[in-house]
């Protein structure tokens, strides 16, 4: 059974990336059929996101370049939680991959919020 604090957290981070974030697609791309081969099918999910630019503290040139974003993508409704590997597109037009995440999963039941490392694609 979820907890209520992190029902009432999940709540807050869905109105706070509903009221100041945007629409955003994930885009997940499955692999081609290992023994028929083909092309891999992407199937993208709606979400409500908000791009961040990470502080200059954090920016190490490595791990973390001055080009990544932190991507906070609200968990309310939405319907595939997001993994390394799977691109995030902006409103802006902007793709990015996911190359870190964080679920914000404290209890193992409820998914207050996504927190993602987005490293543009060029």
């Amino acid at each position: 059974m979820a907890d209520p604090l992190y029902t009432r957290l999940q709540a807050t981070a869905q109105l706070l990336i509903t009221k100041y974030g945007q629409a955003g697609k994930i885009r997940r791309v499955t692999p081609p059929d290992p023994i028929n081969g083909g092309d891999g099918t992407s199937t993208d999910y709606d979400c409500r996101l908000f791009p961040m630019i990470y502080d200059q503290r954090y920016v190490d040139g490595t791990s973390i370049r001055s080009s990544d974003r932190q991507i906070y993508i609200g968990s309310v409704g939405l319907a595939v939680k997001p993994t390394v590997g799977d691109q995030v597109l902006t409103v802006d037009g902007t793709a990015y991959h996911i190359v870190a995440g964080d679920p914000n999963n404290y209890e193992g039941v409820t998914d207050v919020v996504f927190i993602m490392q987005g490293r543009a694609i060029s």
